[in-house]
């Protein structure tokens, strides 16, 4: 039995029935629900009975009654488009307008087959033989002359055809070109935004939507531009068949004089024409509103028009004192232009001093007279302000990329920048407070960590990035620069070459992504000083649901609160993540009895996270390229540290230098090569070793024997201190 059965059964029952009539709000639930239906049902039926109507008046006779009401309901609808066309704030909120001027031209087609049937089988009984509405408007518009009633209708055929219909078929026609030609760079620009972290799955499969929905309507609206080109060509040839057939049959079959057949057949046809052709009008309109809207705006027709064509009241004065000075010319009517001149000066004064009201902003170091001053409080703890854990700053020129009403995106990006790190490094990234700060330059930002400032750089709002990966086709004409996250060579370009870069090579990225891809880099490097105890504690209280022994049997028994954190900060100083929780906390169970030294114990936890590192370095491959040390040179080294400590200050300085340049030279051939840089040596030398490399070469990892999985296998392509610098494999 199907739900739909039982749900029938439910409600037939005699019980259910009973507690529908004891429940006053719920019978008008079911009611109410009851209407819901029956709308959904004529919604769904409605356009096929409205093709259905419109093949049964091309082959059924119309009485003229009918008529009237159908050409009535014709020009309603028409209407009705235009000003749902008008008051859309975008042009995808009219979605079904193609197929509308599908149905509508189908419609009209189908009324003016049926009013000619009736016009030339009943034309002779006079103008009335079509319906009331046929013979008014002929009567209206010819007053009595045939050529007057031609000429106006033709010259209405013209406006419809050569002007508003020819225009918005241009407009698209173009629309659609350039929509289709970009849509590989909008569905580029969501992976990229997906891969990035800053939207998720469902976002990007809506923005996808959103994007195929854009360009099947612009698609759609080039192909309906040409129903409503082809009704304005079908108007015309209708007009000269009733006319000239209207004018056959009148004087060949009943007998009418010809004057007499061409009034009566000329204000058919007339009439007949303008009630179809100024709902064709109506729709050449709405099609040519919908197709010149801006996608970017979130008001209507009006209000955009309005707020832009009275925005600047110089404009208003200008055309005052030009109006003013041609009424006041001899000849000229003058009480017209001098009372549109007092018009245009009254809304130009009005324009003004609304200007002006939101110009004045109040001084709040202002004191109001005859006010006592406000009574001074003490001090408290309260006014000690806490420095911020990530702080960004910036210039007054940067505040709308952070106001979402002026359609700022860098709090969304700076919010998945915080959620693809907190997943990567397997805590929560503290949230990023960003103020703006008058000392800094206009179109400067600053990134500041615990009240130091880690990064600044100033960028232009009104261009886009466009950063020279390493390999280019040719220049870009712009501001040239540093990319602030990376250094890499870059140049501020112009929005509308952004096509031209991209071709060239060059990737480019807005301002907004500037900033958070700074950011990403500035806390990714320094993510070990975010990690504090009440963090630790956090991921301990989220361990602890799953594993609640392992993290009761650890801390604070074995290991305190402070010592732990100690170790999560190492890991995540020398690029190791915290997600594996469980090994890491496992491992500690296992040594934390036999050493307490924070050093020892993130080696320790380090080897239980091997492959873990390794997978981030390498990926799934099985041969891992490596960078060794000449035994000899080891050798030095050890006894470096012996003398000088674990922070290699025993290191003879010509030495250090020497092994630098070597180690410089040998990451910068990994890189060229397209492999990792991993530097394979000892424990003991693998600490000291990684703070040595870690600011100068970035790119270079320090790994130890015991850190390589044992299904592993090992390509030693460079020793650093052998004589001939040869190459070994294993």
């Amino acid at each position: 039995m199907s739900i739909l059965d039982k749900v029938k059964n439910k409600v037939s029952t005699p019980s259910f029935v009973k507690t529908v009539k004891a429940n006053p709000r719920m019978s008008r639930g079911l009611a109410l629900g009851s209407v819901a239906y029956q709308k959904a049902k004529v919604l769904k039926i409605g356009t096929p009975i409205l093709v259905l109507a419109c093949l049964s008046m091309v082959t059924l006779p119309i009485p003229p009654t009918l008529l009237d009401m159908l050409f009535s309901f014709n020009i309603s609808l028409s209407m009705v488009v235009l000003l749902v066309a008008i008051y859309a704030k975008k042009p995808l909120d009219f979605g079904s307008f193609p197929s509308v001027i599908l149905l509508t031209t189908i419609l009209r087609l189908a009324l003016n087959v049926a009013s000619t049937r009736v016009i030339l089988l009943h034309g002779q009984d006079g103008t009335a033989a079509a319906g009331k509405v046929i013979e008014a408007f002929g009567n209206v518009v010819m007053g009595g002359s045939y050529t007057v009633g031609i000429i106006v209708f033709s010259i209405l055929m013209i406006i419809n055809f050569v002007v508003v219909t020819k225009g918005a078929g241009r407009i698209s026609e173009v629309t659609a070109r350039f929509t289709l030609d970009a849509m590989p760079g909008k569905q580029m620009a969501i992976d990229a935004d997906l891969n990035a972290g800053l939207i998720n799955q469902d976002q990007a499969k809506a923005r996808r939507a959103e994007v195929t929905r854009e360009s099947d309507f612009y698609g759609s609206m080039d192909g309906a531009s040409k129903f409503v080109k082809g009704d304005a060509i079908a108007g015309l040839l209708i007009l000269f068949i009733n006319i000239i057939g209207g004018i056959i049959i009148g004087t060949t079959q009943y007998d009418l004089s010809f004057k007499d057949s061409a009034q009566i057949y000329t204000i058919l046809t007339i009439g007949d024409g303008l009630v179809a052709q100024i709902p064709s009008l109506l729709l050449s309109v709405a099609a040519a509103i919908i197709v010149t809207r801006q996608t970017g705006t979130d008001k209507d027709m009006g209000q955009q028009v309005v707020s832009e064509l009275f925005s600047e009241p110089k404009s208003l004065f200008i055309v005052a004192g030009i109006l003013f000075t041609m009424g006041i010319v001899p000849g000229m009517p003058a009480f017209a232009f001098i009372t549109l001149a007092s018009i245009a000066a009254l809304l130009g004064f009005f324009v003004q001093r609304r200007k002006n009201a939101k110009a004045e902003m109040p001084d709040d170091a202002e004191l109001i007279p005859n006010e006592p001053l406000p009574e001074q409080k003490e001090l408290t703890w309260e006014d000690v302000s806490e420095v911020d854990v990530i702080g960004l700053e910036v210039g007054y020129r940067l505040i709308p990329m952070v106001d979402k009403t002026q359609g700022g995106e860098l709090l969304s990006r700076v919010k998945g920048v915080r959620k693809k790190l907190s997943q990567d490094l397997g805590f929560l990234i503290p949230p990023v407070h960003i103020r703006d700060n008058l000392d800094l330059g206009p179109n400067y930002y600053r990134i500041i960590l615990m009240g130091v400032t880690f990064g600044e750089a100033e960028i232009q709002p009104d261009r886009e990035l466009a950063i020279n990966p390493g390999q280019v086709f040719g220049e870009i004409p712009g501001l040239r620069t540093k990319d602030p996250a990376f250094g890499l060579d870059a140049t501020w370009i112009a929005k509308q070459d952004n096509d031209k870069a991209l071709g060239l090579g060059y990737t480019v990225v807005d301002c907004a992504t500037v900033i958070a891809t700074h950011l990403s880099q500035i806390l990714a490097n320094n993510c070990s000083s975010l990690l504090g105890q009440e963090e630790v504690q956090n991921i301990l209280d989220i361990v602890a649901k799953s594993q609640p022994k392992l993290v009761n049997g650890l801390v604070p028994g074995m290991v305190n609160l402070g010592l732990l954190t100690k170790i999560l900060q190492n890991l995540l100083h020398e690029g190791v993540p915290v997600r594996d929780m469980r090994t890491i906390l496992e491992t500690l169970v296992e040594y934390a009895p036999k050493s307490q030294d924070a050093e020892v114990l993130t080696a320790a936890c380090r080897i239980g996270l091997r492959r873990l590192i390794i997978q981030d370095i390498v990926g799934g491959d099985l041969i891992i390229p490596v960078i060794t040390l000449a035994p000899d040179l080891e050798r030095v080294l050890h006894k470096s540290l012996e003398t000088g400590g674990a922070e290699g200050v025993g290191i003879e300085p010509g030495l250090a230098d020497r092994l630098q340049k070597s180690l410089y030279d040998a990451t910068a051939n990994q890189e060229l090569a397209g492999e990792p840089a991993i530097l394979l040596t000892s424990g003991i030398l693998r600490q000291t070793l990684s703070r040595f490399v870690k600011n100068t070469i970035p790119g270079l990892r320090v790994l130890s024997y015991q850190e390589i999985p044992d299904d592993k296998q090992i390509k030693i392509v460079s020793v650093i201190g052998n004589q001939n610098n040869q190459v070994n494999n294993i």
